[in-house]
Protein backbone atom coordinates (compact mmCIF):
# COMPACT_ATOMS: atom_id res chain seq x y z
CA UNK A 1 0.00 0.00 0.00
CA UNK A 2 1.13 3.11 -0.55
CA UNK A 3 1.20 5.84 2.36
CA UNK A 4 -0.79 9.22 3.17
CA UNK A 5 1.49 11.49 5.22
CA UNK A 6 -0.36 14.20 6.82
CA UNK A 7 1.70 16.70 8.51
CA UNK A 8 0.15 19.31 11.01
CA UNK A 9 0.40 20.66 14.54
CA UNK A 10 -1.82 21.32 17.21
CA UNK A 11 -2.44 25.12 16.50
CA UNK A 12 -3.25 25.40 12.84
CA UNK A 13 -6.50 26.01 11.86
CA UNK A 14 -6.66 23.94 8.94
CA UNK A 15 -5.22 21.19 10.68
CA UNK A 16 -8.19 20.86 12.75
CA UNK A 17 -10.61 21.65 9.96
CA UNK A 18 -9.46 18.56 8.19
CA UNK A 19 -8.55 15.96 11.08
CA UNK A 20 -12.55 17.06 11.83
CA UNK A 21 -14.23 16.87 8.41
CA UNK A 22 -12.38 14.19 7.08
CA UNK A 23 -10.25 12.15 9.19
CA UNK A 24 -13.17 12.05 12.09
CA UNK A 25 -15.10 10.77 9.29
CA UNK A 26 -16.14 7.14 9.39
CA UNK A 27 -17.04 7.37 5.17
CA UNK A 28 -13.30 8.49 4.47
CA UNK A 29 -11.61 6.78 7.07
CA UNK A 30 -12.66 3.59 5.56
CA UNK A 31 -11.54 4.50 2.29
CA UNK A 32 -8.23 5.51 3.93
CA UNK A 33 -7.54 2.65 5.72
CA UNK A 34 -8.61 0.15 2.71
CA UNK A 35 -6.06 2.21 0.53
CA UNK A 36 -3.50 3.65 2.24
CA UNK A 37 -1.64 3.19 5.50
CA UNK A 38 -1.80 6.52 7.24
CA UNK A 39 0.61 8.39 9.19
CA UNK A 40 0.38 11.83 10.99
CA UNK A 41 3.20 13.71 12.00
CA UNK A 42 3.11 16.53 14.83
CA UNK A 43 5.85 19.28 12.74
CA UNK A 44 6.73 20.19 16.14
CA UNK A 45 8.04 17.07 17.60
CA UNK A 46 9.52 16.14 14.04
CA UNK A 47 10.61 19.19 12.11
CA UNK A 48 13.27 17.22 10.10
CA UNK A 49 10.44 15.15 8.64
CA UNK A 50 8.60 18.07 7.90
CA UNK A 51 11.66 19.85 6.33
CA UNK A 52 12.21 16.56 3.57
CA UNK A 53 8.12 17.02 2.87
CA UNK A 54 8.11 20.57 2.37
CA UNK A 55 11.01 20.65 0.24
CA UNK A 56 9.71 18.08 -1.58
CA UNK A 57 6.07 19.21 -2.34
CA UNK A 58 8.09 22.53 -3.63
CA UNK A 59 9.49 20.21 -6.07
CA UNK A 60 6.81 18.31 -6.65
CA UNK A 61 4.05 21.02 -6.94
CA UNK A 62 6.23 23.62 -8.02
CA UNK A 63 4.91 26.48 -4.93
CA UNK A 64 4.96 26.49 -1.45
CA UNK A 65 3.86 24.19 0.86
CA UNK A 66 1.76 25.17 4.23
CA UNK A 67 0.06 22.80 6.73
CA UNK A 68 -1.52 20.42 7.13
CA UNK A 69 1.04 18.81 4.71
CA UNK A 70 -0.80 16.12 2.52
CA UNK A 71 1.94 13.56 1.08
CA UNK A 72 1.56 10.44 -0.92
CA UNK A 73 4.23 8.04 -0.26
CA UNK A 74 5.53 5.11 -1.90
CA UNK A 75 5.93 2.31 0.87
CA UNK A 76 9.71 3.86 0.76
CA UNK A 77 8.46 6.82 1.76
CA UNK A 78 9.42 8.59 -1.61
CA UNK A 79 6.45 11.43 -2.00
CA UNK A 80 5.23 11.17 -5.14
CA UNK A 81 2.60 13.44 -5.03
CA UNK A 82 0.72 15.76 -2.65
CA UNK A 83 -0.74 19.45 -1.36
CA UNK A 84 -1.77 21.04 1.57
CA UNK A 85 -5.58 21.14 2.67
CA UNK A 86 -7.98 18.70 0.98
CA UNK A 87 -11.92 19.65 1.85
CA UNK A 88 -14.30 16.70 2.33
CA UNK A 89 -16.25 17.69 -0.28
CA UNK A 90 -15.11 19.50 -3.88
CA UNK A 91 -14.55 23.30 -2.90
CA UNK A 92 -12.50 26.28 -2.97
CA UNK A 93 -11.35 24.74 -6.34
CA UNK A 94 -9.96 21.96 -4.58
CA UNK A 95 -10.94 18.13 -5.05
CA UNK A 96 -12.45 16.26 -2.51
CA UNK A 97 -10.42 14.31 -0.59
CA UNK A 98 -12.26 10.69 -1.24
CA UNK A 99 -12.21 10.98 -4.63
CA UNK A 100 -8.56 12.22 -4.60
CA UNK A 101 -7.69 8.72 -2.70
CA UNK A 102 -9.36 7.09 -5.11
CA UNK A 103 -7.71 8.56 -8.25
CA UNK A 104 -4.13 8.70 -6.33
CA UNK A 105 -4.41 4.88 -5.62
CA UNK A 106 -5.41 4.13 -8.89
CA UNK A 107 -2.39 5.84 -10.13
CA UNK A 108 0.07 4.06 -7.66
CA UNK A 109 -1.71 0.73 -9.27
CA UNK A 110 -1.34 1.70 -12.66
CA UNK A 111 1.97 4.16 -13.12
CA UNK A 112 4.20 2.92 -11.45
CA UNK A 113 7.13 2.64 -13.71
CA UNK A 114 6.54 6.91 -14.18
CA UNK A 115 6.21 7.40 -10.11
CA UNK A 116 9.62 5.59 -9.78
CA UNK A 117 11.15 7.33 -12.94
CA UNK A 118 9.90 10.58 -10.73
CA UNK A 119 11.07 9.76 -7.83
CA UNK A 120 14.22 9.30 -8.65
CA UNK A 121 14.34 12.70 -10.56
CA UNK A 122 13.01 14.43 -7.28
CA UNK A 123 15.53 12.22 -5.27
CA UNK A 124 18.35 14.32 -7.61
CA UNK A 125 16.66 17.32 -6.92
CA UNK A 126 16.93 17.27 -3.15
CA UNK A 127 20.35 15.94 -3.36
CA UNK A 128 21.07 18.92 -5.48
CA UNK A 129 19.57 21.08 -3.02
CA UNK A 130 21.85 20.25 0.07
CA UNK A 131 24.65 22.30 0.35
CA UNK A 132 27.72 21.12 -0.91
CA UNK A 133 30.81 21.48 1.61
CA UNK A 134 34.42 22.02 0.31
CA UNK A 135 37.55 22.91 1.45
CA UNK A 136 37.16 26.05 4.06
CA UNK A 137 40.33 28.22 3.39
CA UNK A 138 38.55 30.42 6.13
CA UNK A 139 34.99 32.63 7.42
CA UNK A 140 34.81 36.01 6.25
CA UNK A 141 31.99 38.67 7.04
CA UNK A 142 30.87 38.14 3.33
CA UNK A 143 27.27 36.26 4.41
CA UNK A 144 26.14 38.71 6.54
CA UNK A 145 26.66 41.52 4.67
CA UNK A 146 24.94 39.99 1.93
CA UNK A 147 21.72 39.50 4.57
CA UNK A 148 22.13 43.04 5.24
CA UNK A 149 21.89 44.10 1.52
CA UNK A 150 19.35 42.05 0.89
CA UNK A 151 17.05 42.96 3.99
CA UNK A 152 17.50 46.16 3.12
CA UNK A 153 16.57 45.46 -0.31
CA UNK A 154 13.18 43.99 0.67
CA UNK A 155 12.48 46.86 3.64
CA UNK A 156 9.07 48.42 3.50
CA UNK A 157 10.01 52.00 4.83
CA UNK A 158 6.41 52.56 5.41
CA UNK A 159 4.88 50.22 7.30
CA UNK A 160 8.45 48.19 8.42
CA UNK A 161 8.78 44.43 7.54
CA UNK A 162 9.99 43.20 4.68
CA UNK A 163 8.62 42.23 1.27
CA UNK A 164 4.59 42.36 0.75
CA UNK A 165 1.63 40.13 2.37
CA UNK A 166 1.72 38.10 4.02
CA UNK A 167 4.40 39.62 6.91
CA UNK A 168 5.74 37.54 9.30
CA UNK A 169 7.66 39.00 11.78
CA UNK A 170 11.10 37.11 11.81
CA UNK A 171 12.56 38.06 15.14
CA UNK A 172 16.13 36.47 14.10
CA UNK A 173 16.18 38.96 10.96
CA UNK A 174 15.18 42.05 13.08
CA UNK A 175 17.85 41.08 15.85
CA UNK A 176 20.88 40.91 13.18
CA UNK A 177 19.31 44.33 12.48
CA UNK A 178 19.49 45.73 15.80
CA UNK A 179 22.26 44.65 17.02
CA UNK A 180 24.38 46.20 13.56
CA UNK A 181 26.46 48.39 13.68
CA UNK A 182 25.21 50.82 10.57
CA UNK A 183 22.10 52.71 12.43
CA UNK A 184 20.61 52.23 9.01
CA UNK A 185 19.88 48.68 9.93
CA UNK A 186 18.85 49.88 13.19
CA UNK A 187 16.29 52.03 12.31
CA UNK A 188 14.89 49.44 10.11
CA UNK A 189 14.36 47.01 13.09
CA UNK A 190 13.12 49.62 15.41
CA UNK A 191 10.54 50.63 12.89
CA UNK A 192 9.25 47.41 12.09
CA UNK A 193 9.21 46.59 15.97
CA UNK A 194 6.89 50.06 16.57
CA UNK A 195 4.34 48.90 13.30
CA UNK A 196 4.05 45.55 14.78
CA UNK A 197 3.26 46.79 18.09
CA UNK A 198 1.03 49.41 17.00
CA UNK A 199 -1.01 46.75 14.36
CA UNK A 200 -3.31 43.94 14.76
CA UNK A 201 -1.00 41.24 14.57
CA UNK A 202 -0.11 42.73 17.97
CA UNK A 203 -3.19 41.30 20.59
CA UNK A 204 -4.20 44.43 21.76
CA UNK A 205 -6.17 43.13 24.83
CA UNK A 206 -4.38 39.78 25.65
CA UNK A 207 -0.84 40.36 24.90
CA UNK A 208 1.33 38.65 22.44
CA UNK A 209 2.06 38.53 18.76
CA UNK A 210 0.02 36.52 15.88
CA UNK A 211 1.97 34.50 13.79
CA UNK A 212 1.53 36.35 10.85
CA UNK A 213 -0.13 39.46 9.15
CA UNK A 214 -2.42 38.71 6.38
CA UNK A 215 -1.52 42.52 5.01
CA UNK A 216 1.10 44.42 4.49
CA UNK A 217 0.19 47.16 7.20
CA UNK A 218 0.08 44.24 10.56
CA UNK A 219 -3.52 44.88 10.68
CA UNK A 220 -5.32 41.60 9.88
CA UNK A 221 -3.31 38.94 12.18
CA UNK A 222 -3.68 35.28 11.09
CA UNK A 223 -5.43 34.21 14.70
CA UNK A 224 -2.78 31.81 16.55
CA UNK A 225 -0.84 32.76 19.12
CA UNK A 226 2.81 30.65 19.19
CA UNK A 227 5.05 29.87 22.35
CA UNK A 228 7.98 29.69 19.51
CA UNK A 229 7.13 33.22 18.35
CA UNK A 230 6.41 35.22 20.91
CA UNK A 231 9.20 34.06 22.67
CA UNK A 232 11.66 35.60 20.69
CA UNK A 233 9.80 38.51 20.41
CA UNK A 234 9.77 39.07 23.99
CA UNK A 235 13.47 39.03 24.57
CA UNK A 236 13.99 41.14 20.94
CA UNK A 237 11.16 43.69 22.28
CA UNK A 238 12.90 43.79 25.80
CA UNK A 239 16.12 44.54 23.74
CA UNK A 240 14.50 47.36 21.98
CA UNK A 241 13.64 48.73 25.18
CA UNK A 242 16.89 48.50 27.01
CA UNK A 243 18.14 50.99 23.43
CA UNK A 244 15.78 53.28 23.43
CA UNK A 245 13.47 53.41 26.65
CA UNK A 246 10.31 54.15 24.38
CA UNK A 247 7.51 53.22 26.49
CA UNK A 248 5.90 51.55 23.78
CA UNK A 249 8.32 48.57 23.70
CA UNK A 250 8.35 48.68 27.59
CA UNK A 251 4.23 47.87 27.40
CA UNK A 252 4.41 44.94 24.47
CA UNK A 253 7.07 43.17 26.99
CA UNK A 254 5.24 43.47 29.98
CA UNK A 255 1.85 42.54 28.01
CA UNK A 256 3.14 39.77 25.96
CA UNK A 257 5.25 38.03 29.26
CA UNK A 258 1.71 38.50 31.31
CA UNK A 259 0.39 36.75 28.57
Amino acid sequence: KPILLSIGYSACHWCHVMAHESFSDPATAEVMNRLFVNIKVDREERPDLDRIYQTAHHFIAQRGGGWPLTMFLTPAGEPFFGGTYFPKSPRYGLPGLVDLLERVAQTFREKRTEIEAQNAALLEALASSLPRLGAVTGLDAQPLVALREMLGRSFDAQHGGFGAAPKFPHPTDLAFLLRHSDSRAREMALTTLRRMAEGGIYDQLGGGFCRYSVDAEWNIPHFEKMLYDNGPLLALYADAWALTREPLFRVVVEQTAAW
